[in-house]
């Protein structure tokens, strides 16, 4: 390991083997020499090799002699933007025009090790590191120039990579380095840019992968062709822990374009020349197999029933003494339970992932949200080092959350071992996407809270009942799905990550007393990440009460949630929504309603608030989601255009959720299998969305992805008690619950 504080001439080497740390490397294919900072040799990509360790700068920021600069980050771009966030931050910390800067994306053979994409950590944790890196490369480059003028580093400025110094002096970070190797350590002193001289950070970057999306270039893992590559389907069992009694094999490899059939256990596969012919031999497979089935227990009916009668010991996660006494003493006192029912993520393109054997060397391209968690999962699944996989992260379409992604990445390496020498390309149907993705778990939410006659909450009293938020593969591979199908099954072991479940379940408003009570459940169907994880239904249950407190107690919804917050910037964006909606002057008609909610996501990340408005639809037995109004605070906002996107998408699929979906399942199995059985919201039933920023550039930027999909559930419910009288306690929230009873 490097020592975090060396003398900088010990980093000067001038030998050429591949050296770890600070590498700014020329090109074969390019000039070595940098013309202006107007022209500069066509960006050639840099060279392959390993990153050494994240507390290095060249694990994150590495230069060529052509006037390029490449970020590096483990994290995967799906579509919130945070290749263009990062490139933003880098620019703006090296002092070098946006245009020169390019990303690279989560592949094990390159970027650090970041761990999954999730829990809205990018740009806290990838967009600080690669921050810190970028203002070490500079101080790096001004030390060697102050060093080479014999002049005080102080009196050095920076345009565009150029270093100015007396006496007009002026050289380049590329001319400075002169193709030379350097290695250095991020020690964390180096001083970040005042972020009043930001030029890109703040502003609305276009992002490159919307335009190249817009105009029909490969984009997504569905579109990579790999020479000399082969298709293959997956035959999976017809419901789950079923068993296959009989295939006709032969029947299958007569088929036109069958190069292989594969029978392990119960994982059934088909390798064929062209797309199609595996469809058509997939079809025929499912004709032919037959299956010992287990029926699926407890049914949708019993299943609230059964969570509460087989939920573990509580797991305390908060306590404090006399809650029941302090909440029965108060003023007000209400009880409440809230449903969320099981939830996918419905991924608009079924799971896709490329494989290749060759030389005892694994290659992956998939859309995994972790390459290193793959990796590592892979390993034990085959028994082969990790320094022989290599896990390409390219973008799937559509995910937030634990999807198939991982499932199908590893089918491919399983069908790929099978048949070495060629990249074998795997894509799910749309009933393997729906019916064996793992789901956003079932919950319960008990809460019970009293309230003082001066509207101040006393004591809150929560119980969650909940199965596992989180079954991502990290190191075992019972947590592929078809490792548990093989001859030699290999078993899952869902573990004890708990915390999901009771995401934002404890109030971020400031009551004294409160209780937190968990219930472990294991459910009848396969459960894990679903963006925002618990978060989405408790926010919902939580602010339901809100509101069902604030209304007991004779308070505007505003004004009740603002008496029990002390925390300022969570008042800040609660008053700006009642600004921009208007709130205090909005005309009340017979056939709308409006209702409010907030949180904090975590508890930790962003700041957000929000409003719905909803309409009974006269003559009709079924309403309409008008508008929705957001305003966040995330801190420091990289990219507003980015941030408003990511928000105005969770808006949108958080209604989707609240208002229509539901995994349908009976004792054969899953039923939701399609649209018509799983439907989302379609594009003609999206409402007008607004959404605000209260961007505070002086303070560090914080997570925002997954900010929206809890208070709009709840600011939509809220909405139809505004407008009918009746609480909605159970999702998704049907007409027919509410329509007619006011």
């Amino acid at each position: 390991m490097i020592p975090s504080k060396t003398d900088r001439r010990a980093f000067l080497k001038t030998s050429g083997h591949l050296l770890i740390g600070f590498t700014l490397f020329p090109f074969i294919r390019c000039s070595s020499t940098f013309d202006s900072k107007e022209n500069f040799t066509e960006y050639q990509g840099i060279p392959e090799r390993p990153h050494m360790g994240r507390d290095l700068i060249d694990s994150w920021i590495r230069m060529d002699a052509s006037g390029h600069v490449t970020v590096l980050t483990g994290k995967k771009e799906l579509g919130q933007g945070i290749r263009t966030a990062l490139l933003q931050i880098a620019a703006d910390e090296l002092e070098v025009e946006f245009k020169r800067c390019h990303i690279i994306n989560g592949d094990t053979g390159q970027t650090a090790n970041e761990g999954y994409t999730s829990g809205s950590n990018s740009i806290e944790g990838s967009g600080m590191a690669i921050r810190r890196a970028a203002a070490e490369a500079k101080l790096f480059l001004i030390e060697l120039a102050a060093e080479k003028w014999q002049t005080d580093k102080s009196s050095l400025s920076i345009i565009d990579g150029q270093i100015q110094g007396p006496d007009n002096r002026s050289i380049s970070y590329w001319e400075l380095v002169n193709g030379k190797y350097y290695e250095k350590t991020i020690t964390g002193e180096a001083p970040i840019l005042d972020f009043r001289k930001h030029k890109y950070v703040g502003n609305p970057i276009p992002r490159e992968d919307i335009k190249n999306l817009v105009l029909g270039k490969a984009h997504f893992v569905h579109d990579l062709r790999i020479p000399e590559m082969v298709h293959a389907r997956i035959l999976h069992p017809p419901s789950y822990n079923a068993k296959l009694l009989k295939l006709d094999q032969d029947a299958i490899s007569s088929l036109d374009g069958v190069i292989k059939t594969i029978v392990d256990g119960s994982f059934v596969a088909v390798i064929t020349k062209r797309e199609y012919q595996a469809v058509k031999a997939l079809r025929k497979m499912k004709e032919l197999s037959l299956w010992d089935e287990i029926m699926i227990n407890p049914l949708p009916e019993k299943l609230f029933q059964d969570m509460k009668i087989n939920g573990q010991k509580p797991e305390i996660i908060e306590d404090n003494p006399g809650i029941m006494e302090k909440i029965n003493s108060s003023s007000v006192k209400l009880k409440a339970s809230y449903y969320r029912p099981y939830q996918m993520h419905a991924s608009a393109g079924p799971s896709c992932a490329i494989a290749k054997w060759e030389n005892d060397q694994l290659t992956v391209w998939s859309p995994t949200q972790g390459v290193y968690p793959l990796q590592a999962t892979l390993s034990d699944l085959f028994q082969l080092a990790t320094s022989k996989i290599r896990c390409i992260g390219i973008p799937g379409s559509g995910c937030y959350g634990h999807n198939g992604a991982d499932d199908v990445s590893a089918e491919a390496t399983l069908i790929a071992k099978h048949y070495p020498g060629k990249p074998v390309r795997v894509q799910w149907m749309r009933e393997d996407e729906h019916q064996w993705e793992p789901y956003g778990s079932a919950m319960i939410m008990e809460l019970e809270a009293g309230v003082s006659k001066e509207g101040i909450i006393q004591a809150w009293d929560s119980k969650i009942w909940s199965d596992s938020h989180s079954t991502r593969p990290r190191g075992e591979a019972g947590h592929f799905i078809s490792a548990r199908h093989l001859e030699n099954a290999i078993p899952f072991r869902k573990g004890g990550f708990s915390g999901g479940a009771y995401r934002n379940a404890t109030p971020l408003y400031d009551i004294k007393d409160v209780r937190l009570q968990l219930f472990n459940y294991d459910g009848p169907l396969r459960s894990s990440a679903l963006r925002g994880l618990g978060a989405y239904a408790n926010i919902f249950a939580l602010e339901s009460f809100i509101d069902e407190l604030a209304d007991a107690s004779g308070f505007d919804p505003f004004t009740f949630r603002i008496k029990n917050l002390k925390d300022e910037r969570a008042i800040a964006v609660l008053r700006e929504l009642q600004s921009k909606t208007n709130w205090n002057t909005l005309e009340r008609t017979g056939n709308k309603g409006y209702g409010i909610a907030f949180a904090k996501y975590k508890n930790t990340a962003a700041y957000f608030a929000v409003m719905a408005e909803v309409e009974n639809v006269i003559g009709t037995k079924n309403f309409k989601l008008n508008k929705l109004v957001g305003v966040i605070d995330a801190g420091q906002c990289i990219n507003p255009d980015g941030l408003i996107n990511q928000t105005e998408g969770g808006m949108i699929q958080s209604a989707s959720w609240t208002l229509l979906e539901s995994v349908r399942f009976n004792e054969n199995g899953v039923l939701s299998k399609d649209w018509n059985s799983y439907p989302i919201l379609r594009a003609k039933d999206i409402p007008e969305v607004d959404v605000y920023i209260l961007n505070r550039p002086e303070l560090p930027p914080l997570g925002a992805g997954e900010a929206a999909q809890g208070p709009v559930a709840a600011a939509i419910a809220n909405a139809v008690f505004d407008g009918t009288g009746t609480r909605i306690r159970e999702l998704p929230i049907k007409a027919e619950k509410w329509i007619g009873k006011k």
